[in-house]
């Protein structure tokens, strides 16, 4: 369809445009929505995320704590 056609009859723009919104919404009552993502997946990065922070926290607390005040301490005193 040429963009004459277009603009001549946009009865026509308007009959794809709903074309377009029923052939979304029926996808999306179907189930076929490709953005809906993996929930489960991304529960499993989440919780796998916080064990390594924890594995990592536990033996190293007081390193960190450590260097997170000497850190500060050099900002805060000026050098």
């Amino acid at each position: 369809m040429s963009r004459r056609t277009w603009r001549k009859d946009p009865s026509m723009r308007v009959y794809a445009y709903l074309t377009a919104a029923v052939s979304a919404v029926t996808a999306r009552v179907r189930g076929e929505d490709p953005e809906r993502g993996d929930v489960p997946g991304w529960v499993m990065i989440t919780v796998m995320t916080a064990a390594l922070v924890l594995a990592i926290l536990i033996p190293f607390r007081t390193a960190i704590v450590d260097a997170v005040t000497n850190a500060l301490t050099s900002v805060t005193s000026g050098g």
